[in-house]
């Protein structure tokens, strides 16, 4: 009897509930513990069935058109002029180490996504990978399910597309049909009252649940009283599951990684476990530099590879304070992300363990370390306000969140200035320059018919 078998009996045979769930969520974490005690070695990744049960013959998907939310997509050539030099000729500088292995990315929202997908767009850069983007603009036809189709035709002269990390709503299936058999998955979870806070900071206008409560909160009744607030009050009454934007309204990471966000059900147990036998890497944005160290072992990195700055943060004016009733009220609505949060949190401990806890503690110094050598020959100012900031590195703006930027020192050489460019270069701005780079033309604009 294995304990996979066993782990399977007991997911499907439970008591129905939360408390029990996560109950037994601890107990086969602390089985799966002792197991892979025994049987894994010192590497992050497992390796043997898991491996082989992630293998898939691959094929290219025809490009065909999705339904992406509108995005401005800028002209790609005006950002290749600023964008030098090249990344090859910062790739000469760095010390010659083996290719990192094809890497898919769950980009999920507000967790601290959008750090990991610059750190991963640049290594793409400087690797030369084949990216895997979107036919239309910067994401997978989402809130759509994510089918191959919707990802542009490979490239002339490559054979595999090597790096995958725009946003999508998870497919598990139709993700293998894209990237090669030894593909690392990776996505990041963050605690899930802060990411629904954040969520609904940023999405406000465009999530229609969200939308409906800052109209609410708008009339004479709710006077001094905030959008969330008000959403929290009585969420049902704003919230319609036919609604495909309102996925973002109720459990949202779940949502993102294919998960029934609406409520529990007898598949929930069954599909957390597929989630957690196909991730090589749950990242946790609380410990987003250990997560960081482990994902560098995972794909061969060295620190400075993992050097960063922290993308798409909000002024601190658009941080709503939670207090303990608001906390209990996010709570209950995101019970879902609540589960999924505690239980991958449990696997992040678990990887860590195997890892090394003091190996894991000198890689994070290394990597702060680095971070902090990196930042401080790149970055002349921090959080500044979009209006100070030049249309190269000005993150896309909402109507209600106001995203801060970095200003890069002046009098570099041109091969810092292009290596500090691209740690500060907001998503959308380096996929368009990506894009280019990759087809020689820009992206597509969503149809409007």
């Amino acid at each position: 009897m294995t304990l996979r078998w066993l782990s399977t009996q007991l997911w499907r045979h439970r008591v129905m509930g939360l408390l029990l769930t996560l109950a037994v969520t601890v107990i086969l974490m602390l089985l799966a513990t002792q197991s892979l005690q025994n049987t894994r070695d010192h590497n992050v990744r497992p390796s043997g069935e898991r491996k082989q049960q992630k293998g898939h013959d691959h094929k290219h998907p025809p490009a065909r058109s999705g339904s992406a939310p509108r995005h401005m997509v800028s002209s790609a050539e005006g950002i290749k002029k600023r964008l030098l030099p090249t990344a090859e000729s910062v790739k000469q500088a760095i010390k010659k180490r083996r290719s990192p292995p094809p890497v898919a990315f769950l980009k999920t929202h507000k967790t601290g996504s959008s750090t990991v997908q610059n750190l991963l767009f640049r290594l793409g850069e400087r690797e030369k990978a084949t990216f895997a983007f979107p036919y239309y603009t910067y994401q997978f036809s989402y809130p759509e399910r994510f089918r191959a189709e919707f990802v542009d035709k490979l490239p002339e002269g490559s054979s595999q597309f090597d790096l995958l990390c725009s946003h999508m709503r998870l497919d598990l299936s139709q993700l293998r049909q894209v990237m090669p058999p030894n593909v690392v998955l990776v996505t990041i979870l963050r605690e899930p009252l802060r990411t629904f806070e954040s969520v609904f900071s940023y999405y406000t206008s465009s999530v229609p649940a969200f939308s409906r409560a800052k109209q609410a909160a708008a009339r004479p009744r709710n006077k001094d009283r905030t959008a969330l607030s008000v959403f929290l009050e009585d969420p049902e009454s704003f919230w319609d599951p036919k609604e495909p934007w309102d996925g973002l309204a109720k459990n949202p990471m779940s949502f993102d990684m294919g998960l029934n966000n609406e409520e529990w059900n007898a598949s929930w147990p069954e599909d957390l476990s597929h989630l957690e036998e196909a991730f090589d890497l749950v990242m946790i944005a609380e410990h987003f530099d250990e997560s960081l160290v482990l994902l560098g072992a995972l794909l061969g990195l060295e620190p400075q590879d993992l050097a960063y700055v922290r993308m798409n943060a909000r002024h601190s004016s658009d941080v709503t304070m939670l207090d303990d009733d608001a906390r209990a009220k996010l709570r209950s609505w995101n019970a879902l992300d609540s589960l999924l949060y505690d239980f991958f949190l449990q696997e992040f401990w678990a990887k860590v363990e195997h890892f090394g806890l003091d190996r894991l503690k000198t890689g994070v110094a290394e990597l702060r370390a680095s971070t902090e050598k990196i930042r401080s020959k790149c970055v002349s100012r921090a959080a500044v306000h979009p209006s100070e900031l030049e249309d190269l590195v000005r993150p896309w703006q909402t109507d209600t969140a106001t995203v801060l930027g970095y200003e890069v020192k002046r009098n570099l050489s041109l091969e810092d200035q292009g290596f500090c460019v691209r740690l500060v270069l907001p998503e959308l701005q380096y996929h368009s320059h990506l894009y280019f780079q990759q087809y020689g033309r820009d992206m597509r604009a969503m149809p409007t018919d």
